[in-house]
């Protein structure tokens, strides 16, 4: 099984950045501990900040992965190209948002790519990707 994981805008700063609100954990560890936790299965990890590199990523992997994890980031609530890159491809897609998106600002309750997703994780923290590997091994 071969699982992209995808980052959005600013996600390259977590640990960093905002660690009340995201934590502090760097996600390249996060990685390496899904990677270690589920070692039967290709995870893949790639983050950009720049919304035509997102849409390229998905149209790469989105014929011959088993599933994606996006995490659009601002993106989320902006995007429509992000979204019919996703309602384009045929790898089932899972949206994952380490905060609440609906305890935040309100332009933040709007998720534009939700709903070409299979699901949406939302207010987990990093728990929300192994939340949305999980899904995929159902």
């Amino acid at each position: 099984m071969k699982i992209q994981i995808i980052n959005g805008p600013n996600l390259n700063l977590l640990g960093l950045r905002e660690p009340s609100i995201y934590g502090a954990e760097p996600i390249e560890g996060y990685i390496e501990q899904l990677r270690a936790q589920y070692s039967i299965i290709e995870i893949d990890y790639y983050q950009s900040n720049v919304e035509g590199e997102l849409i390229n990523k998905l149209h790469e992997v989105g014929f011959s992965y088993d599933g994606i994890i996006i995490n659009a980031g601002g993106y989320t609530h902006t995007s429509v190209a992000i979204a019919d890159a996703i309602a384009a491809i045929k790898t089932p897609v899972v949206e994952v948002h380490i905060s609440n998106i609906y305890a935040r600002e309100e332009y933040r309750h709007v998720s534009l790519t939700g709903k070409n997703c299979k699901g949406v994780l939302t207010g987990f923290g990093l728990d929300g990707y192994r939340l949305a590997l999980e899904s995929f091994l159902k």
